[in-house]
Order: C-alpha cells, then structure tokens, then sequence
C-alpha cells in the first residue's frame, strides 16, 4: 500500500466511522495548522457524504505557547464566550465535531504551571454544558490523530524528522487498520467484538474489580445497575460513531466512593502540554488521598486539583496486553493510542450512559447513583503484562476477568 492510498483510507475512516456522518450534518474539524493536506481531504469526503458545512477550527501549537509565555495573568482565567456558542450551537443543531490530535506531548514543559492550571479551570467552567453533550452522548464526537514533528521524534528518536515523521504516519495506520484493505469493513467486524465483551460483562454486574501488579493493589467498586460500554457510541438521534479511532477498550464509571488502595502507571502521561511519569495515587473511600510521581510531580498535582472532583474517578476500561497498539512495542506518548494500549482508569468526569437511565437524571441523581462530576477528565495508564483482575460478585465470589495482562475468558 502507498502511503497516499492509506491516507486516503484513513480519511475515509474520519469520515464514515469516527463521526459516521449523515447527509445533511453539519462537521467541525478541530485541526493541527500543518496538516492542510489531510484536512482538505476529510473535508472533500465529508462534502462527498453528504455534509451541509464543514467548519474548520485552526490549531497552531507555537502560538499557544506565545499566549503562555507572553499573555497577561487575567488572560488565563477568562475563556472566549463566541467558542463555547458556537461549539453549543454544533451541538444542539445536530452537528458533528472531530479533533485531529497532533500535539507535541512536552509543548509546556517549562511554562508556569499555575498559569495550565487556571486556564484549565477557566476552560473547563465554561465548556461543562458540552462536555455534558459529549459524555452523554447527546452528540457526535470523535478524536483522531496525525504526526507533528515534535511529535514524531518523541516516539521515534535517533532518526531524521521526515523519517520519524513517516514511521509514526506508519504506526497510526497500523493502528488504526487504515493499511489493511476495507477498514471500514475491518471496523465493523471490530466494533461487535467489543460489543459482545461489553454485553458479557454488563451481564455479571459485578460489584466490584480487584486489581493485581507490581506496585499496585486497588479495588474499585462498580454503580448498581451500571452498564460497561466500548467500541460505538448512539448519538441522540440514534446514529452510531466511534468517539476514538483507534480504539481497543471497554470501560465503565465506578462508583464514586469505592475505590481503595495504590495504583500505578505504567507508561508516562501527556497532559497539557508536560510528561508525568513513573507515579502512583493511593486512594481512600474513592478520593486520592496521596500521590507521587518521578517526573511531572507539579503537572500531576494540577491535574489533581482541578476541583474537588479530580480527586475521584470517573472511569476503569479493560484492555489485553495482547492487543495491536501495545504489540507494537511503542511508546506513543498520546494518550488516544497509549490508553488502547493498557489497561487505564481516568481521574475527573463520569460518563452518565454507565448507569441504566443515566442520560435522562439529572445531576443530583447521578451523583445519588455514585457517579462523580467534575471539570476534567483524564486517562493514564496502568496495565501490563503482569496485570490481574478479578470481580466480586453480589454474594463476594470472586471471578477471573484478567491473568497475565489478558482476558481471563
């Protein structure tokens, strides 16, 4: 295959299983500034589908870090009014969204971290109602990724940057199955596997997951009547999309108050533009009570205190250490890829759709049913090889779920 032809497929891919858009709707591709190329040819498959406009949202990371460097201090704390209009407006009018992820994973490594933090805060009080939109799947939505340079030499350093740049093209394809003939088809045939594993363990309504590895020790109780999801999401209309491509997961939101115990990560986490590596978070009835880290100690601390919601829970997903993106033996540094590589929990925001009749509650009825809230949400990643899980049933019999990193049935 030349690498127009897979480009083209994965473009195909953005398009007819990311947002699977419909005649009629609206796009908004949020998009990296040099990736001009693959963005027109979205846009032309979007046209060719059927769209009624495509929106393109410039991205350009350099001047991101100018405003950090540079801007005032009230600067971070106010976030545009017109963009979260317009983002609600998407939304409620039926639109699509799709973010193109090409971030350079330590754009902010030396950039005040109070200033991440308020800016994180500020962005994050004012997108809540679509954020709400997305984790109720009340939209469609889906996240991607393309090379950046910066970003391309993380994951393949010693080589040239144009060779670096085209190895990590190559590893998102893999990936992705956009190397494969028909992985529109290859999608499909995908989905309903991690559909029948999401079913099987929605059936078990385990109470809780116990989870065995070097440096980690934790249990994590589960919501009554809680529902395991993965693969595709329904929008409100009842189409289907896949918020993640790649994907490998299946996942559910934990209750609120029941996670106990020391977890570790074991790749490194980008997170706002700084590298988190090597740490642990211990918790107590739910909240992370203490927390260390070997690189991205300052980072770690900001992710965890966003709010008071940060300190919880919102998500644990199974993935087998037997999988495509981990048996590439990479080390992405993104956690679109990383996270389908492992194991992962996420602090922050629960997913309402993880509860039986969650999307119609409101929010005192969600947290009544042991979901968390909070501004953020963010992955990081815990499996590996040596990863064990078992789940407690209602009446404390323990079963098998993971042994050495892969399904246990």
């Amino acid at each position: 295959m030349t690498f127009e032809s897979n480009l083209d497929k994965y473009a195909d891919l953005a398009v007819k299983v990311a947002v699977n858009l419909q005649p009629g709707q609206d796009l908004w591709i949020n998009a990296p500034i040099h990736m001009p190329e693959f963005v027109r040819l979205i846009t032309r498959k979007a046209y060719e589908a059927g769209a009624k406009h495509v929106h393109i949202e410039w991205q350009d990371e350099i001047c991101t870090r100018i405003k950090y460097e540079h801007a005032p201090e009230e600067a971070f704390e106010e976030y545009p009014a017109w963009r979260v209009k317009a983002l609600e407006d998407n939304a409620e009018n039926g639109g699509a969204y799709l973010f193109i992820e090409s971030g350079n994973p330590e754009l902010l490594k030396d950039v005040d971290g109070k200033r991440v933090a308020a800016f994180s805060k500020s962005a994050g009080t004012a997108l809540a109602k679509w954020r709400t939109y997305m984790t109720s799947y009340k939209m469609t939505w889906s996240i991607i990724a393309a090379p950046s340079a910066e970003w391309a030499k993380k994951v393949f350093p010693g080589v040239s940057e144009e060779e670096a740049i085209r190895a990590l093209w190559d590893a998102i394809f893999k990936a992705t199955r956009a190397d494969q003939d028909n992985p529109v088809k290859l999608w499909a045939d995908h989905n309903e596997v991690l559909s029948s594993k999401r079913e099987e363990l929605s059936a078990k309504q385990y109470k809780k997951l116990h989870y065995r590895a070097p440096g980690t020790n934790l249990t994590v109780e589960l919501p009554h009547n809680h529902i395991w999801r993965g693969g595709t999401a329904n929008n409100a209309t009842g189409e289907i999309f896949n918020p993640n491509v790649p994907t490998e997961e299946v996942f559910v939101s934990p209750h609120r108050a029941g996670t106990s115990g020391t977890v570790c990560s074991t790749k490194p986490l980008s997170f706002q533009g700084k590298l988190i590596e090597n740490f642990s978070l211990t918790f107590e009835n739910g909240r992370v009570a203490d927390f260390q880290a070997e690189k991205g100690y300052d980072a770690l601390s900001t992710m965890l205190n966003i709010d008071e919601g940060a300190r919880y829970l919102g998500e644990i997903a199974l993935v087998p250490d037997d999988s495509p993106i981990s048996n590439s033996n990479l080390i992405f540094y993104n956690t679109l890829f990383d996270e389908n590589a492992s194991c992962h929990l996420a602090i922050g925001r629960s997913f309402a759709f993880c509860v039986e009749n969650g999307t119609s509650m409101s929010p005192e009825e969600l947290q009544r049913a042991g979901l968390n809230d909070s501004l953020t949400h963010v992955d990081f990643m815990i499996g590996s090889p040596e990863m064990e899980i078992d789940g407690e049933l209602a009446d404390g019999t323990l079963e098998p779920i993971f042994r050495k990193g892969n399904w246990a049935v």
